[in-house]
């Protein structure tokens, strides 16, 4: 796929991939990734433009744009699964808010401390804590592989005519993949995601950890989308031109909730559950919308409008998922 109809790449960030590509001239998927959302100078996460929300310049909304009463909403979940646990004893770590922002900013808690962790802050966590995110997990830099008559091939991006195209790459084949696929069945590896999670589950704390993201099983993945799930955001468009704008529009893909799972399990964590967004606040957070719906009754309210954008299945309750564990 490519770029030409669109305007030429930013100056910067065409200086940045040819310092990162060499002599080679190309990089495998994930680095160009990495480039185009995280460069210091030239990645869309290093913007100080607005990227989330509803006004001029932004690229999409989340859960955390519909407000306080999604803070809340993860605040009553979180106490309920740390039932029998002195809350004054955790602090709350929402890791990768926006800049300005925080789930909790407004919200009464009763947590003893929160602290929130932005792009580039060391992911220094100890003691006992809530570790929590949204959206993060699905913006990590992740693999792209092809299946093409009959092997696996890694997929990169060259600079060309003014733009950037697709390539294949050379690079060892360590993703377990499945054996055989349907001719150019495509797979976007969430490997740095896996990554990521295991990092966190390393350090020295115990709790909970909560993720609110969009995701699907490793069978889902390499059995139900040919097409893979990458996409690029830009003013609310969905596109599958991944290599236009680099560094002005978001890039994603589904995360891979078996691999996470099994980096917590692996740093001792019990059993991690995946649930819709739905029903992860009706079954945790059940009392906290009892009394929203109670306390706005009689009137179509902005609460009952947030509640409605995030549970409902047609709006945020079913595209997202929550994973959740503990380690206590």
């Amino acid at each position: 796929m490519g770029s030409s109809s669109l305007p030429p790449p930013a100056a910067e960030f065409v200086a940045a991939f040819r310092a990162r590509a060499g002599a080679g001239g190309a990089l495998p998927f994930d680095e160009f990734m990495a480039l185009a959302l995280y460069h210091p100078e030239a990645g869309y996460y290093r913007r100080s433009a607005p990227r989330v929300g509803y006004g001029p310049g932004t690229d999409f909304f989340t859960a955390s744009t519909s407000g306080p009463v999604f803070g809340g909403l993860v605040a009553a979940a979180a106490a309920q699964l740390l039932t029998g646990q002195d809350l004054r004893g955790y602090t709350f770590v929402e890791i990768g808010a926006e800049p300005g922002g925080g789930v909790l900013a407004g919200v009464e808690h009763p947590f003893g401390a929160t602290r929130t962790l932005r792009l580039g802050d060391p992911l220094e966590l100890a003691g006992r804590c809530v570790v929590f995110s949204n959206e993060l997990f699905d913006a990590q830099p992740f693999r792209r592989f092809v299946f093409r008559g009959p092997v696996w091939q890694e997929l990169g991006v060259r600079e060309q005519d003014g733009g950037f195209v697709e390539v294949v790459v050379t690079r060892p084949l360590d993703v377990s993949l499945p054996a055989t696929a349907p001719e150019g069945y495509v797979i976007d590896a969430p490997v740095a995601a896996a990554d990521l999670a295991a990092r966190l589950a390393a350090q020295p704390w115990t709790g909970l950890f909560v993720a609110c993201d969009y995701g699907k099983s490793w069978r889902e993945l390499t059995e139900a989308t040919p097409a893979g799930t990458a996409r690029a955001y830009h003013r609310h468009t969905q596109s599958n031109d991944l290599l236009a704008q680099p560094g002005e529009q978001d890039l994603t893909c589904h995360v891979c909730w078996d691999w996470l799972a099994d980096r917590l399990r692996g740093a001792g964590f019990g059993q991690a559950e995946v649930e819709s967004q739905e029903a992860f606040f009706i079954r945790h957070a059940g009392e906290f919308i009892a009394a929203i719906t109670a306390a706005e009754a009689a009137r179509f309210s902005p609460k009952k409008l947030s509640l409605l954008q995030l549970l409902h299945p047609t709006h945020l309750g079913q595209k997202f998922q929550v994973l959740h564990a503990r380690r206590l």
